[in-house]
Formats: C-alpha cells, sequence, structure tokens
C-alpha cells in the first residue's frame, strides 16, 4: 500500500489502513503486521446491521428503496427556512445544555395541553440529538450494572444496545397477534400474564413503549396502556415511552400519553423528534420531557457527551412548532401519510403479498406467504431466517427493498416474524408507483 503523500495540510508520517474485526494493518513502508483488537468487552458483541447489509444490497442492485424509514421528498418550507434564517442571523453558537431556549418554550407551549399539566421548560424539558440520544441518555443514567429492562418486540433496533451498553439486561416480550393473515395492527397484543412472568422484583428496573409502534404500527388503546401503568406501578418500573410517531396516527384513532395516565408522571419519561414529526431526519433534534428528578439525570451524561447540539437546527424547530398550527400543518402531515398508507396498501396487495393495516407510524408489514419458497432464490439471498432470505431476493431480484422484521426481534422470537416484511410509505408517490411497477412485473 502506498504511503499517503504530502498535501497541503501538512506532512503525514504514515498511512495506516485499519478495519474494525481485520486482523492486520498496513504501514507505509509496505510490512505487514498483526493488528492488535482496541475495541472494548462492551462494543465486541456488535457487528453490522440490517441497515449496513440492506443499503449495500439497494445501492448495489439500484434497488428502490422502501426499507429506511426516511422521507424522500422535501421538509416543509417553515423549517427549512428558518434553519437558514437561523445561520444567518447568527444562531451558530452553544446554547443551554438543556436546551435552546426558544425551542423548550415552544415545546412546553405545544405539549403542556397534551400531557395536561404545565411542562415547565426548564425543569420538564431536555433536547437531544434526536430521539437517539435521549434513549441513551436514560439507560447510562438511570441504569445500574445487572438491571433488567422490559423490551417489547418488535422492538426499535437501538433499545437493547443502550440498555446493554449501560451494563443492563434486555428481557423481550413479544406482542402475539393472529398466526393467520390478518388486516390491522390493532390484532397485535401484550398478553398480560407473560409480561408479568418477565418481571423480577427488585431486578427489573425498566420498561420500554413504543407507541405508536414502528412497526406493526400499533397504537395502544387507553385500556391497554392502563395495564401497562397498573404493571409498572405494582413493580415500581421507570417507563422510557417512545413517542416519535405522534403526528402519524390514523382511522380516528387517539394518541394517549401514558404519562398522563394516573400515577405516571412521576415515573415516565417521553420522547419526541423533530426528525419525524418534520421530515427532517438529518436535523437529529429530539426532546424528553418528564419529571424533574429523571430528567435531571439524563442532564448529567448529556453535558458530558454533547453539551449541547446544532444551535440553529433548535431554532429551526422551535419556529415550525409556533407556526404549524396555525398553517393546519399537524392535520395535512396526517393527510398525506394517510394517503401514502393506502397506496402502498394497494400496490402490496395487488403484488401477492398480505399487508397488515398501520394505526400509526409510517410503516407496512405484509404477510409474505403467498410466495412460495421455491420463487426465493438467487446468488444473494444467503441463510437465515425466511424474512431476511425473502428480503434479499425482493432487493436483488425484484427490485424494491424491503426490511425483515427479525432485525427487531431477539434470536428466540425471531421465528415469529419470518413470513413478515416492512415496507416504508413516507417516500413520494412515484417513488411508490415505481416500486409497484417491479413488485407486479
Amino acid at each position: 500500500m502506498r504511503a499517503i503523500k504530502r498535501g497541503n495540510i501538512g506532512c503525514v508520517r504514515k498511512s495506516v489502513k485499519v478495519s474494525i474485526g481485520c486482523r492486520r494493518w498496513y504501514s507505509s513502508v509496505g510490512s505487514v503486521q498483526e493488528q492488535v483488537d482496541r475495541r472494548s468487552e462492551r462494543v465486541k458483541p456488535y457487528g453490522p446491521t440490517v441497515w449496513t447489509e440492506f443499503t449495500g444490497l439497494a445501492v448495489k442492485h439500484k434497488a428502490i428503496n422502501l426499507g429506511q424509514g426516511f422521507p424522500d421528498f422535501p421538509a416543509p418550507k417553515m423549517i427549512l427556512s428558518a434553519a437558514k434564517e437561523a445561520i444567518d442571523n447568527g444562531y451558530n453558537q452553544y446554547t443551554a445544555v438543556h436546551g435552546h431556549p426558544r425551542l423548550v418554550n415552544a415545546l412546553s407551549k405545544h405539549y403542556s395541553p397534551l400531557f395536561d399539566r404545565h411542562i415547565d421548560p426548564v425543569q420538564n424539558v431536555l433536547t437531544t440529538v434526536g430521539c437517539t440520544e435521549g434513549i441513551y441518555l436514560a439507560c447510562t443514567a438511570l441504569l445500574n450494572p445487572g438491571d433488567e429492562v422490559i423490551i417489547f418486540e418488535p422492538f426499535y433496533d437501538i433499545y437493547p444496545p443502550d440498555v446493554e451498553l449501560a451494563g443492563g439486561k434486555p428481557v423481550f416480550v413479544p406482542l402475539r397477534f393472529p398466526k393467520t393473515p390478518h388486516s390491522s395492527a390493532s390484532e397485535w397484543k401484550i398478553d398480560r400474564a407473560e409480561l408479568e412472568s418477565k418481571i423480577k422484583p427488585g431486578k427489573t428496573k425498566m420498561m420500554i413503549v413504543n407507541n405508536p409502534m414502528n412497526i406493526p404500527g400499533k397504537v395502544f388503546s387507553l385500556s391497554e396502556l392502563q395495564m401497562l401503568a397498573e404493571v409498572a406501578i405494582k413493580y415500581d418500573l421507570i417507563v422510557l415511552s417512545d413517542e416519535v410517531y405522534e403526528s402519524m396516527v390514523y382511522d380516528n384513532k387517539k394518541h394517549i400519553r401514558i404519562a398522563t395516565l394516573p400515577n405516571m408522571w412521576e415515573r415516565t419519561l417521553t420522547f419526541g423528534s423533530a426528525g419525524k414529526t418534520f421530515s427532517v431526519t438529518g436535523f437529529k433534534c429530539g426532546w424528553v420531557i418528564g419529571p424533574k428528578h429523571l430528567k435531571d439525570a439524563l442532564a448529567i451524561p448529556h453535558a458530558f457527551t454533547c453539551f449541547c447540539f446544532a444551535t440553529p437546527l433548535q431554532e429551526a424547530t422551535a419556529a415550525a412548532f409556533e407556526q404549524a398550527e396555525a398553517l393546519n400543518y399537524w392535520q395535512e402531515l396526517k393527510d398525506m401519510f394517510l394517503s401514502k398508507r393506502e397506496k402502498l396498501i394497494q400496490i402490496l396487495s395487488k403484488s401477492g403479498l398480505d399487508p397488515i393495516t398501520p394505526e400509526g407510524s409510517y410503516f407496512v408489514l405484509a404477510d409474505t406467504r403467498r410466495i412460495a419458497d421455491d420463487r426465493i432464490k438467487g446468488e444473494f439471498v444467503g441463510e437465515g431466517e425466511r424474512d431476511y432470505k425473502f428480503c434479499r431476493w425482493l432487493t436483488t431480484e425484484i427490485g424494491v427493498v424491503a426490511i425483515p422484521p427479525s432485525a427487531f426481534y431477539g434470536k428466540e422470537d425471531r421465528h415469529l416474524v419470518s413470513h413478515l416484511a416492512r415496507f416504508a410509505f413516507c417516500k413520494k408517490d412515484e417513488v411508490l408507483e415505481a416500486a409497484g411497477n417491479r413488485l407486479n412485473e
């Protein structure tokens, strides 16, 4: 390997090619030496993710990507214009560690009526680098080594690693659903007896709830949330409520915040995201709302990691919240995604799949069992659960990316969803239609 040449940035003493997982490295003089694995024991179990594999396959095979949940259409002008103005107006330095003043005040005004209590912008709000950082902070700040955490399957894939990296132990509880093809995410249920059987008094410390769920797009009913609240209170559990899809709830379903139920505010942290709410996933602007004693705990690792983030993007998010109601944004957002949901469901049904209609979020699970196993073949199909084989075949042979939902399950329960595939409808209509043409060829 040739040495890196000197350039305008100064003299480079030597070049080193390093690859995680490789056993060798190459010096500038061409000698080969054994590489020392410098990774800590806590990160060694983690390798390439489902996103790594399917993004690579999508690029290589020029497939239409209905796998990852990022919008491919422009974000609302109100937030884009505000971001540009914020930069031009000098909002380019550090802001307050708990959150940019304009944003935490906007969040307080927006959420106080939704929580039916005053949300103090300083005492009850922390802005974070997306909901992702918020969940990580909660696990880091609130878990001790050996603490167990209830995680419902299917989960958002950061939950288990965040728990483990904090020294905790994920304990999985799958939602149960009909074994035969079914049409609605409402048919996915938590079995209370099964849930309680997984809880160890004094050992289980936390429960993570995703409402609306990423997949299957379930919106928990009042009675379901009351059951979860009863369990949390009975066993003195902290609840992390990931509600990033709160603005995408369809079919007259009502999104209920578990923190608003009796005796739940003091034990619940609620997470939100501008990435989902305003279709700006690259902003990585999130927030946590909760009681002061829990919020302050999260603020400690937050202060010692990123301290604060992207002042102009926080300023822009605040401006978007301030304008949204007057512009009828919330209803227009819901109407847009509802239309896209219906379009994708029609496409999947026509192609021989059996879609499960989501009540929230912007993903559709589809039952793939009408596609015979002997059709799922090709150079890149590989090994593993049927959903992985199906999604690799779909990506490389048909040219449409879907994500295998078993990636969102612990090992013991992956077989439960081996007949399903996840499709995203947060895409331009012409992209959904192009995908439909490929699926129906």
